[in-house]
């Protein structure tokens, strides 16, 4: 399947790899469209960038005339059009679970220590790449340290976060571990969730969504 889906993306942007990710596993092979968000000052903010997303930030969707502009609305979109293989649980437990993983990255860990953030801190504190890295190092230990002790502690947690097959969570999961090898976080104190990574990166939908394999990679 790949008529009439358009992604809107930069190869670094977790938010746009854990839509990748979705998009593979349901087998939707999209129009690939690129937003540079650091060229030239962030290709985001051009104007005709921004009359697709007023928010300004990838990615975007564009199908069967609607666009859609949040990772999580998009996955679970997709989860409703294509319904096979199903990316949440049949039970309500299941999907909550499922959500409250997903809500931990998507919500809590990915908005404070991402780009626009650290430009932010860059512009109005002062902070230099290094303080920058200390920074997101900081929020991500922070989420992980919680993951970690969900994930380990929990019978629902399988080869990956909930269960033998990948889900929502392991969507944003895996995302989050790349963003945390960047900076270079030390991720011996999370076994379970190096383990749930190796594991999704077995997966083709997985390692064909990773930063270093898409076109515009640098």
């Amino acid at each position: 399947m790949s008529a009439d889906f358009v992604l809107y993306g930069y190869f670094r942007s977790s938010a746009a790899f854990r839509t990748r990710i979705a998009l593979n596993l349901k087998g939707i092979k999209p129009e690939l469209r690129f937003v540079h968000l650091r060229r030239d000052g962030g290709e985001q903010h051009r104007p005709d960038f921004e009359a697709i997303n007023p928010h300004k930030l990838i990615p975007a969707l564009v199908h069967d005339g609607h666009t859609i502009t949040q990772s999580l609305a998009i996955v679970e979109y997709l989860d409703e059009i294509v319904p096979q293989p199903p990316l949440l649980p049949k039970d309500p437990f299941g999907r909550a679970r499922v959500r409250e993983i997903a809500d931990a990255v998507a919500c809590d860990i990915h908005p404070i220590a991402n780009l626009r953030v650290n430009q932010y801190l860059e512009k109005e504190f002062k902070a230099d790449a290094k303080a920058q890295i200390r920074w997101q190092r900081h929020w991500i230990r922070l989420g992980f340290e919680a993951l970690e002790t969900m994930l380990a502690r929990s019978k629902e947690t399988g080869r990956y976060c909930h269960g033998d097959t990948p889900t929502l969570a392991d969507i944003c999961l895996i995302p989050q571990m790349a963003n945390a090898r960047r900076v270079e976080l030390d991720l011996s104190p999370y076994p379970t969730l190096v383990r749930i990574e190796a594991r999704a990166l077995t997966h083709p939908a997985f390692d064909a969504a990773l930063p270093k394999n898409q076109p515009d990679a640098e």
